[in-house]
């Protein structure tokens, strides 16, 4: 009986701030700066408090099924509504009801994570095998193995990622229905399960060799520490990009036991100016609620420079990447398809995004498996050019 109380005298408060800011509008322009604010905060915890009624009746009729709200909730919010829907439904289709918790823990049904994780990977394999002229059958061993793990390491940091988010997600409408928020799994079960994934992400990691082993451990601690970077920074992007690119170090020395860090580090330099592209645009999705809720992130930050910031990111991110190449002495197809290409790409990105519309924003995110797999592209056309004139 209290919330729908709270929710309709929040919902004749925001009736009666319309009103005033439209009076404001027309006859004091003055104070129009000075009231947006409030203007904006108290229009934001009507719709929370809505969405929150609403989720909590529709959780008795399906656990996984998000609150679509009506009118509301903007356009964008409905359609990314609609399509968790459908995944839900889909994974309570061809799931166990018991594995479905932890499927959505893991995020396996919205892969894009897990290929922003491995790409990075798949650069630095695929740059030390053209560099040392290494055995096909040794790459695409390498490639698979970092794979799988990427897969695995991604729900890993994701589960983590939830225990630390718990009671931030029940506030944030994109995020309510994850499992931890919504309770559909225990914090005690997640740990347990977070078990499983570091035990099976450390039967990947013994594969390598030793000098890769370490240092792919010593990146834990920076997947561990980066939820709780939103929390103390504006900056939580960059350690994502500092978590999510360690591949582009781990790959080379995989394959080669040792790393050329005049190669290697210019790569991951590039990967986590990627990422802060990539994330922004992201973060993005949930800027209204998070500079209520006091969560960080570089889209707050940047503000109405966003555009023009990600674009020095985005140069950044082939000029770096174009240096690694050269230290590797990359052929022409790199340079046309790795850096020409995906930097055609980032700047469609960026040119065309609304960085006001969730769902677009959302699309833009998901695009940029296009983005890495055209770096990937360049390098792998080098490959195949330097076999062929071997053979010819």
């Amino acid at each position: 009986m209290l919330l729908p109380r709270i929710r309709n005298q929040t919902t004749v408060c925001s009736k009666l701030f319309i009103s005033l800011n439209q009076f404001i509008n027309q006859n004091n322009p003055l104070l129009k700066n000075s009231y947006s604010s409030i203007y904006q905060r108290t229009l934001l915890l009507s719709r929370i408090s809505t969405s929150y009624s609403i989720s909590k009746c529709s959780h008795s009729f399906s656990t996984f099924q998000p609150a679509c709200y009506s009118s509301s909730v903007p356009p964008s919010t409905k359609e990314q509504c609609e399509k968790a829907t459908f995944e839900h439904s889909w994974l309570n289709k061809y799931l166990p009801s018991k594995l479905v918790p932890y499927v959505l823990l893991t995020r396996l049904d919205k892969p894009i994570g897990a290929w922003l994780l491995y790409l990075p990977c798949a650069w630095s394999i695929t740059m030390a095998s053209y560099h040392a002229h290494l055995p096909i059958t040794k790459t695409i061993y390498m490639m698979m193995l970092f794979g799988t793990g990427a897969f695995i390491m991604r729900g890993a940091g994701c589960t983590i990622n939830d225990l630390w988010d718990r009671n931030i997600d029940k506030m944030v409408e994109r995020t309510r229905d994850r499992p931890l928020a919504s309770g559909s799994v225990t914090p005690f079960q997640a740990l347990t399960f977070l078990g499983l994934q570091l035990s099976a992400g450390l039967a990947i990691l013994t594969q390598l060799n030793y000098y890769s082993i370490l240092l792919g451990a010593t990146s834990l601690s920076i997947v561990v520490v980066y939820p709780f970077m939103k929390r103390v920074t504006y900056w939580p992007q960059l350690y994502l990009g500092l978590a999510f690119n360690w591949g582009a170090l781990l790959g080379w020395s995989a394959m080669i036991g040792s790393n050329d860090w005049s190669i290697t580090l210019p790569l991951y330099g590039a990967g986590v100016c990627w990422t802060l592209v990539y994330d922004t645009i992201y973060a993005h999705q949930d800027k209204s609620f998070d500079s209520v809720i006091g969560v960080r992130s570089t889209a707050l930050l940047f503000g109405n420079r966003t555009r023009q910031l990600l674009t020095f990111f985005s140069a950044s991110m082939l000029s770096l990447l174009a240096l690694s190449g050269q230290m590797n002495g990359q052929g022409w197809p790199f340079y046309l398809v790795s850096i020409f290409g995906t930097g055609m790409h980032l700047f469609w990105q960026l040119r065309t995004v609304n960085f006001d519309d969730a769902a677009d924003c959302a699309r833009k995110f998901r695009s940029n498996k296009w983005t890495g797999s055209l770096v990937l592209g360049g390098i792998l056309a080098d490959v195949a050019l330097e076999n062929l004139k071997s053979i010819l």
